[in-house]
């Protein structure tokens, strides 16, 4: 265990890490990105890994903003570039695989979509919720967004914040793999043992290579979602839909 949140596993040159932040249902906790960034830091000291699996617990993936967060948010008092984990799977430096197998909102939904390759269930829940709140999205959403699942699909999920099974978004078209919740490990394991008769230096390189145009732009829309975030946080309503959302 990397923390109590956090756990990795290395096996045969891949490296499993399962988010398990139970009390805070793998919402972005103090202890999950301790626990993300420390892992991270472990994955690139461990030259035996040739691939990385994110997965989480139960019906969980990741599930974006603490309320505390996003209160703190619309307060000014930080912006999730602050927070400073948001490009751990980008930045890897070795393919890095989503397995979604449970529901992945709002920031967390943009986390997964930093993978190299994405992998969700047909009966699980994938919004990019921001929109509910009153506030524009972050955390690179705007971009990654259409980017994987389509422009169509990608803007529509970002205009109406509305919730997508992933039986839904695979029957909109969406070129992500859409399989069984049991099944998703499964297929991200499948597709890990592929790697793992490559030459290390050899998958460093073509990440680099297929991950320079995300790495380039990035930095503008990051900074173009923070200046819409200055606008749209301090709309009065933002922390009061907080709340209400966060108390239902």
């Amino acid at each position: 265990m990397i923390n109590d949140v956090v756990d990795l596993n290395v096996d045969n040159g891949i490296a499993k890490i399962q988010l398990i932040d139970r009390m805070a249902r793998n919402t972005f906790s103090k202890q999950l990105i301790q626990g993300l960034n420390n892992v991270f830091q472990q994955v690139k000291n461990n030259t035996s890994i040739k691939v990385v699996i994110i997965y989480g617990y139960d019906n969980y993936f990741c599930c974006g903003g603490t309320q505390e967060e996003l209160i703190d948010m619309a307060l000014g008092k930080v912006t999730f570039v602050e927070l400073g984990f948001y490009r751990l799977l980008l930045d890897c430096e070795v393919p890095t695989i989503a397995a979604m197998q449970g529901h992945a909102i709002g920031g967390g939904l943009a986390f997964g979509c930093y993978a190299d390759f994405i992998i969700l269930a047909e009966e699980c829940i994938y919004s990019a919720n921001f929109m509910k709140y009153g506030f524009t999205p972050g955390m690179g959403a705007t971009y990654l967004l259409p980017k994987k699942f389509g422009e169509v699909v990608g803007n529509e999920m970002l205009y109406t914040a509305d919730t997508y099974s992933g039986g839904v978004l695979k029957n909109k078209g969406i070129k992500v793999p859409v399989v069984k919740k049991t099944d998703v490990l499964a297929k991200a394991l499948e597709l890990a043992q592929q790697f793992i008769d490559k030459p290390l230096s050899a998958l460093k390189l073509l990440k680099a290579h297929l991950t320079h145009e995300i790495k380039t732009n990035l930095p503008k829309i990051i900074q173009q979602e923070l200046a819409m975030h200055r606008i749209t946080f301090v709309e009065p309503e933002v922390r009061m839909k907080i709340e209400e959302l966060f108390n239902q």
